[in-house]
């Protein structure tokens, strides 16, 4: 495949599925590409691209997920979605200007937590990074960082106190991050935070965040205000960065040892010829 058709044969959030009723419809621009999405009076949805074919359809985690060219592989399980006790929270999009890869990349990103999320995610003195361990597992085609921790002084909303927050990261999609991190209330479990990002063109991207929490206590708006409020902090950081594009050539940014799954994350797109949103070299 070339490496256009790497990025259109993926699958990519394009509407929130409970805000689609019932004989309406709405447009979402995927690569360029608008798109139609409607749900029928069955009940059934369907994604019309602007020359009148019939794209993918699937539904999962809340979104209504489309393609513009033929995905050979089903969406990605999130096994935590299936579980009992779960709160699932859709927060809506988030329009950013900045490359889709780059808004993944500072999802994978620790170390601006003091600077960027202050006494929320991270305060200082605690900056420092411990080292973790990041593997390309070949098995299932993903990304995946483990045995990560860092000091948080409210790592959810159902927190009280500050913390050590265990934190696990997996990306299965080009334009998808999972984050899993330690659960207040329930000492034992993780607490599921996904980001899904829909290209809109290779600078321009909405991000959609979903949770799957357990949490028995906070509003579902408090839920959506908390990690809404996290991303635009991101937000002004991201639509400052240069070069726009991700940069795939390890000589255009020099990394530290805190961006070990940033690293890995490159390198796999790299790998896959996922180049939608990436500079290869530098200009």
């Amino acid at each position: 495949m070339t490496a256009s058709d790497v990025a259109r044969n993926d699958w990519y959030p394009v509407a929130i599925d409970n805000l689609l009723k019932t004989g309406q419809s709405e447009v979402a621009v995927l690569m360029q590409e608008e798109l139609t999405i409607s749900r029928g009076d069955d009940g059934v949805v369907k994604v019309t691209a602007q020359d009148g074919r019939d794209c993918p359809v699937t539904i999962s985690y809340g979104h209504v997920w489309s393609s513009i060219g033929h995905p050979d592989h089903a969406l990605f399980d999130i096994p935590e979605a299936h579980e009992d006790g779960r709160r699932m929270v859709d927060c809506g999009p988030v329009r950013v200007k900045a490359s889709p890869l780059r808004v993944v990349e500072n999802f994978l990103d620790i170390a601006h937590f003091p600077f960027v999320h202050t006494d929320i995610l991270g305060a200082e003195p605690h900056t420092e990074v411990e080292p973790y361990k990041v593997e390309i597992r070949d098995t299932v085609d993903e990304v995946w960082a483990t045995k990560v921790r860092f000091f948080q002084p409210q790592a959810a909303k159902s927190a009280e106190d500050g913390q050590m927050t265990d934190y696990m990261y997996r990306v299965p999609a080009p334009c998808t991050s999972i984050l899993y991190k330690t659960c207040p209330p329930r000492p034992g479990s993780w607490d599921v935070i996904a980001l899904f990002v829909r290209p809109i063109s290779e600078d321009l991207c909405d991000a959609y965040a979903w949770m799957a929490l357990y949490d028995e206590t906070s509003k579902q708006s408090d839920l959506i205000q908390f990690q809404q409020m996290i991303f635009l902090q991101d937000r002004s950081i991201l639509e400052n960065q240069l070069p726009r594009l991700l940069p795939l050539d390890p000589k255009m940014e020099v990394p530290t040892r805190a961006d070990t799954t940033s690293i890995a994350y490159r390198r796999w797109l790299k790998r896959k010829g996922m180049t939608y949103g990436a500079q290869l070299v530098a200009r």
